[in-house]
């Protein structure tokens, strides 16, 4: 879709303007240095009561220069691409991470192609608001369809498209185009004076072809059936008890629990608690925990990631052994291996960072309903909506919006608004049964950290966990 020509010119820069900024960024000496242009399209329009009541759109643009010197980075942002503008950055993020200058050798661009994990059909940009409308008013319209008890429907669509420009003082240079679209729908019912509230949403790395019939009915069908089992749950009592978390979106056990501690800059600042654990048996052997950029159309792909390097799939653990941290090129050259393609960054206002793309657990070869049987008395656990951890101590807090009690080895009455309250290592390591059922979780999740925010996705299997503390009443 997009040829060099073609995005040096989006950004007004020629390949002679990206050497003399790199150059004036290591002109104090840096061992490092990289040049991140981005130019972001982003769209949203929304109905609320019935009819479409907000549209709008944005425009970010500018680039972002980055000085690594040992332990020491500089960074500096501007909104243009002016090279008067670019130059100056580079001397502000050189100055952070000044050291003695040394004469560096000259420079050979060379450029890189990696395999795209989002082919598009229709550009959002092609797309215009009545056709966007369209869809969003008929999801609207079928949650009311579903069920008399709807008195209130909140429908979304966001859609964006970033073109992407990267290079370095290694020569890579590189170029992505980077669609994101998310469609979200709630429904609210009343039953006998009481007010229930769900929803579901769908976000991938697709164009236009993400609207179908079948993504309406399917959001419809998940929102209102969500709503309708809030009437029937009831907060069960609290305690310590086995808990099945089911396939799909409990994988925020895996990001927000154990995702984090994995991220290779806590762990090089010995503030995880998995510091020092690389190749230690830290779980059943039948675990195998991954974080994977090349999900074909997931939220949390990247063909590269925010440094340059190509997207790939990474084993964190592996038959129960700690297999790999995250890793950013920072923390790579400190642990002396290869950089895990986790550098990402929310926009080109900020440096990148370890963090996460897609992680799951893959799955074993018990089924679901075995697992269940297996317990006599416990909670089965399904639909999440946040969770928080403490990276050193690992102990972690989650939001729980339905689930089931497991009586016997059923499900039987449905519970809500519960929170699962654990220790991250502890609960990998009570993980005792693994499910033939692996979801990747579509919905639209965003992770947080140091004041950034990017897509990510998130899967697990069926799992039981032997021990967790639920908080009911």
């Amino acid at each position: 879709m997009m040829n060099k020509q073609y995005i040096l010119q989006r950004f007004a820069v020629s390949e002679n303007d990206l050497l003399k900024v790199i150059s004036e960024a290591l002109s104090r000496g840096g061992d490092y240095a990289d040049i991140f242009f981005e130019h972001t399209f982003s769209n949203n329009i929304a109905l609320r009561d019935g009819e479409v009541n907000r549209a709008s759109s944005n425009i970010d643009f500018g680039a972002g220069v980055r000085v690594v010197s040992g332990d020491q980075t500089g960074y500096a942002y501007v909104e243009n691409t002016e090279l008067k503008s670019l130059l100056k950055a580079a001397q502000t993020a050189a100055g952070i991470a000044s050291v003695p200058s040394v004469i560096k050798d000259p420079i050979a661009i060379k450029e890189s192609h990696f395999k795209d994990y989002y082919k598009i059909q229709k550009p959002w940009i092609d797309v215009s608001v009545a056709d966007k409308k369209s869809f969003v008013q008929r999801l609207n319209d079928r949650i009311f369809e579903l069920d008399p008890r709807v008195i209130k429907a909140s429908v979304s669509l966001n859609d964006s498209t970033s073109y992407i420009l990267f290079f370095n003082s290694e020569g890579i240079l590189t170029w992505d185009y980077r669609p994101m679209c998310i469609m979200y729908g709630s429904s609210t019912m009343e039953q006998n004076g009481k007010i229930e509230n769900g929803s579901s949403s769908r976000a991938y790395r697709k164009g236009f072809e993400f609207l179908t019939d079948e993504l309406i009915e399917t959001l419809a069908q998940e929102a209102v059936a969500q709503t309708s089992l809030m009437f029937e749950a009831l907060k069960p009592k609290g305690g310590e008890m086995p808990v099945v978390m089911g396939a799909g979106s409990s994988g925020i056990l895996l990001h927000e629990a154990i995702g984090h501690t994995f991220e290779a800059d806590f762990n090089r600042k010995n503030t995880s608690i998995f510091s020092g654990q690389s190749g230690k048996k830290i779980c059943s052997t039948n675990i195998n925990i991954v974080d994977d950029g090349t999900v074909e159309y997931a939220r949390g792909a990247v063909n590269f990631d925010d440094e340059g390097i190509e997207s790939q799939k990474t084993y964190i653990v592996k038959d129960g052994v700690l297999e790999s941290y995250l890793h950013d090129r920072i923390s790579a050259k400190f642990y002396n291996v290869k950089p895990t393609g986790n550098g990402r960054r929310q926009s080109f206002r900020y440096a990148p960072l370890p963090r996460m793309r897609v992680t799951y657990m893959e799955q074993g070869d018990i089924p679901e309903a075995d697992i269940i049987a297996s317990v006599k008395q416990g909670v089965y656990v399904d639909h999440f909506t946040n969770g928080q951890v403490q990276i050193g101590a690992g102990d972690f807090t989650f939001f729980v919006k339905t689930g089931y009690l497991i009586e016997n080895g059923k499900l039987t009455q449905p519970i809500k608004d519960i929170n699962i309250i654990g220790n991250g290592p502890k609960a990998l390591a009570d993980i005792t049964m693994v499910g033939n059922n692996l979801k990747i979780d579509e919905g639209a999740w965003t992770c947080g950290k140091d004041g950034q925010g990017v897509p990510v996705g998130q899967g697990l299997p069926s799992v039981l966990v032997s021990k967790l503390t639920v908080g009911g009443i």
